[in-house]
């Protein structure tokens, strides 16, 4: 029998499958420990979806270089019928929707999961509607603060859109419109730099291109791909230079400021993200100007900025959602009007 499965040397896809065909192998009340450099914690919920057994896993060592996970089979409660849960709670946010769109793709018809999440995961649903159409059930059955609770389940196999160049597509002509602008800078959120989004419109969104270069600054490029009546195709790839700058100018509040980053703090240990906040502030020349992103509030370090920085400081949200706040954080140009800087700054309160 197998006793430790190791997958260093394997891609992603390898990796996954030797999973499965190794822990299908096992049998229930037998452990292995699974050798990996990086998280596989994915593909122990999708084994479960998969095959309908349950797994239990203790993490041995979490990295960064090398990941080990013990693992055994239990026998599964309910006779075999209740959907698999898989919470992404502890998950971060950047990984949440290639993960569960991956894990979908594996889905045969009427097989299915219950999403656990800490906040509605309605911006997936559009995500799987734009992609896939109609082929999937969307059913919540809990809808707590931090606890949300929807029962995805294909109904029919599909054909999936197959475009290595972007990771989330959206056609917002199927999207509410009071839920468009918010799903898509959610998508966005979560995107790695260098990652591209697409989104189908009625006309081109220029709405959204300016909430884009007031909450990002120059930190994403705008590609008009495809227009005709009725219909627009923008891509928009995180990190870069706009490709239409002198056509939508910047909406900031401080046309003084040049924004020079975004700094997404989300995936760091909260001991480092302090550390990484104030080195990208001390960076900054006069008049120039980052974005935090966190997944909280981050209320604690303007009282820390107003106490060691002079008048210069510039505080500003940009957005405030349960998982994603966005803080413009700039160094003004010149510090002799005390008044005019004390004004500027908002105070989060």
């Amino acid at each position: 029998m197998v006793s430790e499965i190791d997958v260093r040397e394997r891609t992603a896809d390898e990796c996954r499958e030797q999973i499965r065909e190794d822990l299908r192998d096992i049998p229930t009340g037998e452990t292995v420990t699974i050798v990996a450099n990086h998280d596989v914690e994915a593909a122990l919920y999708q084994y479960q979806i998969k095959r309908g057994e349950t797994l239990d896993w203790q993490y041995e060592n979490a990295g960064p270089e090398v990941w080990e996970i013990r693992v055994s089979k239990s026998e599964r409660a309910g006779g075999g019928t209740a959907l698999t849960e898989f919470d992404v709670r502890e998950m971060p946010p950047r990984k949440r929707h290639s993960v569960l769109l991956e894990t979908f793709e594996l889905l045969d018809p009427e097989e299915g999961f219950v999403l656990v999440n800490d906040h509605d995961p309605k911006p997936l649903y559009h995500e799987l509607h734009s992609t896939r159409g109609d082929i999937f059930e969307w059913q919540y059955t809990n809808r707590d603060s931090q606890e949300w609770k929807v029962e995805i389940r294909k109904t029919d196999e599909g054909e999936a859109e197959d475009d290595d160049e972007v990771q989330a597509k959206f056609d917002v002509r199927e999207i509410p419109k009071q839920e468009r602008h918010p799903t898509i800078h959610h998508r966005y959120g979560n995107l790695e730099d260098g990652n591209a989004m697409e989104i189908t419109a009625p006309h081109e969104p220029r709405p959204l291109h300016r909430e884009f270069r007031q909450r990002y600054g120059q930190s994403f490029s705008w590609e008009v791909r495809d227009k005709e009546p009725g219909r627009c195709r923008v891509r928009i790839t995180k990190g870069g230079q706009s490709s239409t700058d002198d056509e939508v100018p910047s909406q900031s509040t401080d046309e003084s400021m040049d924004v020079t980053e975004e700094l997404d703090v989300r995936d760091l240990p909260p001991a480092q993200r302090h550390q990484q906040i104030f080195e990208a502030y001390e960076q900054l020349q006069s008049g120039e100007a980052f974005v935090l992103v966190n997944d909280h509030d981050p209320k604690p370090l303007y009282h820390q900025f107003e106490a060691e920085t002079g008048s210069e400081f510039r505080w500003e949200y940009r957005q405030r959602e349960p998982d994603e706040f966005r803080v413009l954080i700039g160094k003004a140009d010149g510090i002799e009007n005390d008044s005019s800087a004390s004004e500027t700054t908002k105070a989060p309160f």
